[in-house]
């Protein structure tokens, strides 16, 4: 069963909150896709229903920003009042906390405002932690929390709210990053053609790709994607494949030749007869690439998931340990605690359990953006150790659009350029173009 799921901006706590749902007894397989934003789970001899509803449980629970949408609503405007509703609690947070510290009050004022201010910035982190640690899962969220109430409880109130303010920042831009990634990658999934447009028995039929059979005749007209890969049996037409292979140069094709799905009809009719079913098509290919890019993980990227729970509980340990030699050897309890804190914090595993995930997918986001398909962060690692790269083709990376700089001819350039731009003037190839445009601008 296919779920949408709303809210999970974090790579790393998709990862957290697909191993927690693959622990439940009604799961048999849970897998979130995070560039779709959708889950995908099996039952384990009980109706998809009440897994559903397991699921939904688990998922408040952990992450309570997180909602598993079963039918389609107006998940785009919540989200962006969710949005909203963040960033307005953040500002007043954050104005609260400078009101108490310059603006001179009684003691139970000053208290009031400071409380508020610290679960305006930071409610969602104290939850987490609570829920969480109940599951024995131990991260970033306790390590804020004990930072943020033991800062209140020496009185280092400035850095207490600091500490939670610059997090929620952080979540924020991290939102922001992730959601632009997502959409530069969906714009690849646009890709796919919407219809098919199918020779029958009783003339033309506009199906969905995906219902086409092997063998049937299809019909492209100008302007029009190729649905699936085929052979041209009737017409003659050139053929946009920069999508598929770079290649900015259309190419002429005619009866016989194949054409691959996802290309783009420039002129003319072709009817083509299907050699593959959609699943096994070209552009299918392509876009299932592109879904699961974040699914190969690195190296990298691999460890720091495996190590982040056993990291964030050892830096417990280790900042009692700090707090222990430093009150035996100061004798002061409050420079003890503050030293201990200090460790906690300056230890959170955010540079690492969010950062580097993030990376790779806002990697990936803005090389789809560019049109560049990385299949996932390996191959990201596996460029950075490149040092010499070589291309073939123009339009590869070049923008294929030419112009002419020089002209070394006996008769006059003129001349010369009105003369080639008649013999070139109803051709589409990228130089006939640059000739054309040479003689309109010196007209």
């Amino acid at each position: 069963m296919i779920v949408k799921i709303e809210g999970l901006d974090c790579p790393n706590c998709a990862r957290a909150l697909e191993g927690e749902l693959n622990k439940l007894p009604s799961v048999k397989s849970a897998k979130i896709d995070f560039v779709k934003s959708r889950l995908i789970f099996e039952s384990n001899d009980c109706a998809d229903e009440h897994t559903l509803e397991e699921i939904t449980k688990l998922t408040k629970k952990l992450e309570p920003d997180v909602k598993i949408i079963s039918k389609s609503g107006n998940k785009d405007k919540k989200g962006r009042l969710k949005f909203i509703f963040d960033l307005v609690a953040l500002f007043l947070g954050i104005a609260i906390g400078f009101v108490i510290f310059f603006v001179p009050m009684p003691v139970w004022a000053f208290w009031t405002l400071y409380v508020v201010a610290i679960l305006l910035l930071g409610y969602k982190t104290y939850y987490k932690a609570v829920t969480q640690i109940f599951r024995g899962t131990v991260n970033e969220n306790l390590l804020l929390t004990i930072s943020v109430i033991g800062a209140s409880i020496v009185g280092e109130h400035m850095e207490g709210l600091m500490v939670i303010a610059l997090y929620s920042i952080g979540k924020i831009f991290e939102s922001l990053a992730v959601n632009r990634s997502r959409k530069s990658i969906e714009s690849l999934v646009k890709m796919q053609p919407e219809f098919a447009v199918v020779v029958t028995e009783n003339g033309e039929e506009r199906v969905m790709p995906k219902e086409v059979k092997l063998g049937s005749t299809i019909i492209v007209r100008a302007g029009e994607k190729v649905a699936l890969d085929g052979v041209i049996i009737s017409g003659a037409s050139s053929v946009d494949m920069q999508s598929l292979t770079g290649e900015s140069v259309p190419v002429s094709l005619k009866e016989g030749n194949e054409v691959l799905s996802g290309s783009i009809v420039l002129d003319g009719v072709l009817q083509i007869k299907t050699t593959k079913e959609y699943d096994e098509s070209t552009i299918k290919k392509i876009l299932n690439l592109i879904e699961n890019a974040s699914q190969n993980k690195s190296k990298t990227e691999t460890f720091i998931s495996k190590i982040t729970k056993w990291y964030t509980l050892g830096i417990v340990v280790l900042a009692v340990l700090v707090w222990g030699i430093v009150w035996a050897v100061t004798k002061n309890i409050d420079t003890a605690v503050y030293r201990g804190l200090i460790f906690l914090v300056i230890s959170c595993p955010c540079a690492f359990a969010i950062s580097v995930p993030l990376t790779y997918f806002s990697g990936l986001g803005n090389a789809s953006k560019r049109g560049i398909l990385i299949k996932g962060s390996n191959y990201l690692d596996a460029c950075a150790k490149l040092d010499t790269m070589v291309f073939d083709k123009t339009g590869t990376l070049t923008s294929g659009q030419f112009s002419i700089n020089e002209i070394k001819s006996e008769i006059r350039e003129e001349e010369l350029i009105f003369l080639a731009s008649i013999g070139e003037q109803y051709s589409i190839h990228p130089l006939a173009k640059a000739i054309v445009s040479a003689c309109d601008r010196d007209a």
